[in-house]
């Protein structure tokens, strides 16, 4: 593991892992920043996405994005605080780039390793339109989780907790992160990068 902080423009390694270490979902990303309290990374537009072999605990054995082989649409920022159990995925939307959702993504704190970082995703969702309001997503796919055999029965109340402590915080407090960051640009110099 790499205690060492990045650079801007940096190309890293974002793996999405399951309980039993495997990678589940490998992609290059782009730091953005990299302080003490928050790594900002860039998903760029029509980066590669790789799919490790399964079989993967789904009902075909297939990885449900298999037919994505690229990220389509603007590209995605991620504001991540070590320690924490999600990330905040800024989205934007239209020939403009107009600015759509703070997309909160539930996930393992994540982990530096030697080429970049380990998480692993956990379906639930919080998103946050540009007004405060909040919708949950995917809430009713996680028994379908532990049916898969991806999470166990305690996982799904963990998550569950972890989904209301972030609405409490939102009703309570508003969200952490700076508006800023909706209109912020990737720099244009920087190409997509490839696995």
């Amino acid at each position: 593991m790499s205690d060492a902080s990045w650079r801007p423009g940096d190309v890293i390694i974002r793996r999405e892992v399951l309980n039993d270490g495997r990678a589940w979902l490998e992609f290059p990303v782009i730091v953005v920043s990299d302080e003490p309290g928050l790594l900002v990374t860039y998903l760029a537009e029509r980066t590669e996405l790789r799919f490790p072999p399964g079989p993967w605990p789904t009902h075909d054995g297939l990885h449900p994005w298999h037919v994505n082989a690229t990220w389509n649409g603007h590209g995605v920022l991620m504001l991540h605080r070590p320690g924490e159990m999600v990330a905040v995925w800024v989205f934007w939307t239209g020939a403009e780039r107009r600015f759509d959702t703070w997309y909160l993504n539930i996930q393992e704190p994540y982990r530096r390793t030697e080429i970049g970082f380990d998480s692993q995703d956990l379906e639930l969702d919080v998103l946050v339109a540009a007004d405060g309001s909040w919708r949950l997503k995917d809430d009713e796919e996680l028994e379908q989780r532990i049916a898969e055999g991806r999470f166990t029965t305690e996982q799904v109340a963990a998550i569950r907790t972890e989904g209301r402590r972030i609405t409490d915080t939102l009703d309570t407090s508003g969200p952490w992160w700076s508006d800023d960051w909706a209109t912020w640009e990737p720099d244009p110099a920087w190409a997509t990068p490839s696995a």
